[in-house]
């Protein structure tokens, strides 16, 4: 089965003269989809972006940590875990060339899971590992992506 996704990218960057001159635009632009709010972005601060909003950088490793948090949960649910809170803390290492050509080399996601007493903590952290096999961000980057899961048990008084 196919899948077709659409985005609009419209460049708000014009400060009155275009591209005429390489400092006189702003690196800056909209991502927009029907009926979906509009996510006001920026490149990258360490370029003079806007740190303010969301850069390529920012959005890639944020898609691959939920892409990731929601195969986990498909999985854990399956498997008979109850997960009850889940937060990543994706970290990516990235490296720019003197030509200014630019890539990610690794990313490591640090989720901090919390599950019910009596979970099976082995279980549930290799589930991590299987997911890069289904992730449709995952199957699509090229760099290593490492898993550092955390887990924490909910206490029975817990209403998470």
């Amino acid at each position: 089965m196919e899948s077709i996704y659409h985005s609009t990218i419209k460049w708000t960057g014009n400060l009155g003269q275009g591209t005429a001159h390489y400092r006189g635009y702003a690196r800056t632009w909209d991502i927009s989809i029907p009926g979906k709010p509009t996510i006001a972005c920026s490149n990258d601060p360490l370029l003079g972006g806007d740190p303010s909003k969301m850069n390529p950088e920012d959005l890639l490793i944020s898609s691959l940590s939920a892409c990731h948090m929601l195969w986990y949960l498909h999985l854990a649910s399956s498997a008979g875990i109850t997960v009850v809170a889940y937060q990543d803390m994706p970290s990516a290492v990235g490296e720019v060339l003197k030509s200014g050509a630019g890539r990610f080399l690794s990313m490591t996601l640090k989720p901090v899971i919390t599950v019910l007493p009596g979970t099976d903590l082995q279980l549930a952290e290799q589930l991590h590992h299987k997911i890069h096999e289904v992730c449709f961000i995952a199957r699509s980057v090229n760099f290593p992506v490492d898993y550092q899961p955390e887990f924490i048990i909910a206490s029975l008084s817990d209403n998470t």
